[in-house]
C-alpha cells in the first residue's frame, strides 16, 4: 500500500504569528482530546525573531511529546490488568519527580555555595523566596515566560527599584540555568531576556567629604574602643565592611617596611571577588587604628564583638556603626561611604584607575590584567600617602606604635 506523507516546513514548527509576534500552537492527539479542555495548545512565545521563535517552539513541542508519551502510557496501565501486561510494560518504573523551584534552590546551594558563606546563602534565599511567594513552587519545566513578566510585576509591586529587581532575576535565571543543565530538562529558561523597566529611585551614596573625614577620625581615635577603631580603619583603607570584620591580628603586618593589611578568605569570611585578595598600604588614622587594635585586642580575630572563627555579623555591625555616625556623617552617608571616598580620593590625586582598583579589590576590566603579579606594596604605598588627612593624627600614630603580631 502506497503511503503519502505530507512534507513539514521545519523553519518554523508549529508556530503562527500575530501583530508580528510569533505564537505556539499544536494539536491535540485525538486519543488524548479527553484530558484537555481544547482541542489545541495554544501560547505566546513573546518574541518577533525568528530564530528564537523556532528555538522555543522546537523546546516546547519536545516537552509535549513527553508529556503525551506519559499519558499514553497511564491509559494503557489504567486499562488493562497488571497480569496481561508483559515484562516490559510492567517493569516500567514511573517517570523521575518533577524538578520544582525548591529542588533547584537546593541543587544551587550545594554545588555553587561551597565557600560562599552565609551571605550567600541568604540573598539566594530571599531571591527564590521572593519567587515562589509569587509563582509558587512550580515545576521548572512547566514556567514560561509569562511566568517571568509575572514576576517581575509582582517585584514591581513590592517597590523594588529596577537595581534590585535586577540582582533578583540574575540569581533566579542562575538557579533555572543550573537545574536545566545538570538534569537536561527539555525548555528554555524563562526568566532570561526579560524586559525589566526603569523604576523606583536609585539611591547613590554620596562620598563623604575630606573635613568630615578628619573629624570623625580625630573622634574615634580619641574614643579608642573597637567600633571607633573599626571606622578609622576602614576610613583610610577603603575595606569593606566585612572584609575588615573578618580580620585576624596576622593579617595585620606593622613591622613590615611597608605597613598593610593582608585582605584574604577565612573559613569564617569569604571575599566578594577574586580581586578581593589583595595587600592594602595602612597610612593615616588606619595605620593608628591597626597600631591600637594590635596592642588591645587579646583575641586571635581583630574584631571578637562581631566575628567568629565561624561566622561574621555584618549586618549587625552595620546597624551600630551607622547608627553612631548618623549624626556625624551629611545625608545619605553610611560606613559604606569611606569606601567611595577612598575612590574619589585616589581620583583627585590622579592616581591611574587600575592602581585604585588594585587598592580597592575592584575588578579591572580587560584581559591583559589577568596577567603577572600586579601592582607591587611600594607602589600603592606612594599613591595612598598622597592622600593621606594630615591633621593631629601624626600624634596619635607615634603613640600607638607597638611591635607586628
Amino acid at each position: 500500500m502506497l503511503r503519502v506523507y505530507r512534507v513539514v516546513d521545519q523553519k518554523a514548527i508549529y508556530t503562527f504569528t500575530k501583530c508580528g509576534v510569533f505564537y505556539f500552537s499544536r494539536r491535540v492527539p485525538k486519543s488524548l482530546l479527553d484530558r484537555f479542555d481544547k482541542p489545541r495548545i495554544v501560547t505566546c512565545l513573546h518574541t518577533r525573531s525568528l530564530p528564537q521563535a523556532r528555538k522555543a517552539a522546537s523546546a516546547l513541542s519536545a516537552q509535549l511529546e513527553v508529556v503525551w508519551a506519559q499519558m499514553r502510557l497511564e491509559k494503557v496501565l489504567r486499562s488493562a490488568p497488571a497480569a496481561s501486561l508483559s515484562p516490559v510494560i510492567a517493569g516500567i518504573a514511573p517517570a523521575a519527580p518533577s524538578i520544582r523551584l525548591s529542588d533547584a534552590g537546593a541543587l544551587y546551594r550545594r554545588l555553587k555555595g561551597v565557600g560562599r558563606g552565609k551571605v550567600f546563602n541568604t540573598s539566594t534565599d530571599r531571591n527564590l523566596g521572593y519567587v515562589v511567594q509569587c509563582l509558587g513552587d512550580a515545576v521548572v519545566v512547566e514556567l514560561t515566560r509569562s511566568d517571568a513578566g509575572r514576576f517581575r510585576d509582582f517585584l514591581i509591586a513590592k517597590k523594588l527599584t529596577t537595581s534590585s529587581i535586577r540582582r533578583v532575576f540574575a540569581t533566579v535565571r542562575a538557579v533555572v540555568n543550573l537545574t536545566i543543565s545538570e538534569h537536561g530538562l527539555p525548555c528554555p529558561n524563562p526568566f532570561s531576556r526579560t524586559f525589566l523597566p526603569e523604576v523606583g529611585v536609585r539611591t547613590v551614596r554620596p562620598p563623604v567629604p575630606d573635613n568630615v573625614i578628619r573629624s570623625v577620625q580625630a573622634t574615634c581615635l580619641d574614643m579608642d574602643d573597637d567600633k571607633r577603631l573599626l571606622i578609622a580603619l576602614i576610613s583610610d583603607t577603603g575595606l569593606r565592611l566585612a572584609e575588615a570584620l573578618g580580620l585576624q591580628k596576622a593579617d595585620l603586618k606593622l613591622s613590615s617596611v611597608t605597613p598593610h593589611i593582608m585582605v584574604r578568605a577565612h573559613p569564617w569570611r569569604s571575599l566578594k571577588t577574586a580581586s578581593s585578595t589583595r595587600e592594602v598600604p595602612l597610612v593615616g588614622a588606619s595605620l593608628a587604628a591597626a597600631q591600637r587594635l594590635v596592642a588591645v585586642t587579646n583575641s586571635r580575630l581583630l574584631f571578637p564583638r562581631y566575628a567568629t572563627l565561624t561566622d561574621v555579623s555584618a549586618n549587625s555591625a552595620s546597624a551600630s556603626l551607622n547608627n553612631w555616625l548618623r549624626s556625624r556623617l551629611p545625608a545619605g552617608c553610611v560606613i559604606h561611604s569611606f569606601r567611595h571616598s577612598l575612590r574619589d580620593r585616589l581620583r583627585a590625586a590622579e592616581c591611574p584607575a587600575d592602581i585604585v582598583d588594585a587598592i580597592g579589590g575592584w575588578t579591572t576590566q580587560g584581559v591583559g590584567h589577568k596577567y603577572g603579579v600586579g601592582y607591587s606594596l611600594e607602589v600603592k604605598h606612594r599613591w595612598m600617602q598622597q592622600i593621606e588627612l594630615h591633621s593631629t593624627l601624626s600624634e596619635n600614630v607615634g603613640n600607638a606604635c607597638t611591635p607586628d603580631t
